[in-house]
């Protein structure tokens, strides 16, 4: 496996004076994730915990509907990047080759287009989880995350994604320098383990976008929290998916966007 930061040296300039040094930068590694031999994604990701990215991605991107498909996962480095070939079974094969057909044409990038639109929109089924989390258990889970981030503690540029129980902290987190591979290497890693998503949350350091929501949707998991804010799209897609979202989380405070009744703790006051 690659090494996940790498040391250089530069030039800090500090109230007009220069003086050499060097800095821990986190590594960023062309990634592939490949079905029976055929690449089905490039992502630039951290080099690290890639079993866990591939089984996350295969989740959430709709490849597969449970990890029981997946017959073997094998990563193969390469001068350029790293290959996760994921070995499935025959009726999700042909079910990704009739995908690629699908969007195969004498203009490849416009059916390519149709067919990514048509992601980046996707319908989401409902959220049925039905656990509840105090105002406390944001906080704490906001707060608690830092300790799982020894990458970003180094070097200051990876996003970190975590799994939260009501009344029990962090359990479980993932960073990489892409905030979605940081949360499907979470997703991934509690589907290893037996771990369902519904009876507990997700926090993640990055704003909120709606592939965010999505992947939350789909593992099954009812709340996700943020420390910086959402997008509109994010917003609305996780009402129509009844996802609780709360984000901009500061310390003891944040704010709850859509469905609050999976957030409890005394009176909520209506402050604009």
């Amino acid at each position: 496996m690659s090494e996940t930061q790498d040391t250089v040296r530069r030039t800090l300039w500090r109230d007009g004076c220069a003086v050499s040094g060097t800095r821990v930068l986190a590594e960023e590694t062309a990634v592939a994730i490949s079905y029976n031999g055929s690449t089905h994604a490039v992502l630039m990701a951290t080099p690290a915990d890639l079993e866990d990215l591939a089984i996350g991605f295969s989740l959430t991107e709709g490849i597969l509907d449970d990890i029981s498909a997946i017959e073997g996962i094998e990563v193969v480095s390469y001068d350029r990047g790293l290959d996760v070939q994921v070995r499935v079974t025959e009726a999700i094969a042909d079910r990704l080759a009739k995908r690629r057909r699908s969007m195969a044409g004498p203009v490849g990038c416009g059916m390519c287009g149709l067919e990514s639109l048509d992601a980046a929109t996707r319908d989401l089924p409902p959220v049925a989880a039905g656990a509840c989390f105090t105002s406390a258990d944001i906080a704490r889970a906001a707060t608690s995350l830092e300790a799982f981030q020894p990458l970003n503690r180094e070097t200051g540029a990876t996003h970190a994604a975590g799994f939260f129980m009501p009344g029990r902290g962090v359990s479980a987190a993932r960073e990489d320098v892409g905030r979605h591979n940081a949360l499907d290497k979470l997703i991934g890693h509690l589907l290893r383990n037996g771990i369902a998503p519904s009876p507990g949350a997700f926090v993640v350091t990055s704003r909120v976008s709606v592939e965010l929501v999505q992947k939350s949707v789909v593992a099954g998991c009812g709340l996700l929290a943020a420390i910086s804010a959402p997008t509109a799209l994010a917003v609305r897609t996780a009402e129509a998916a009844r996802l609780t979202l709360a984000a901009v989380v500061r310390g003891r405070s944040f704010e709850v966007f859509t469905h609050p009744h999976r957030v409890s703790q005394g009176a909520v006051a209506d402050v604009a």
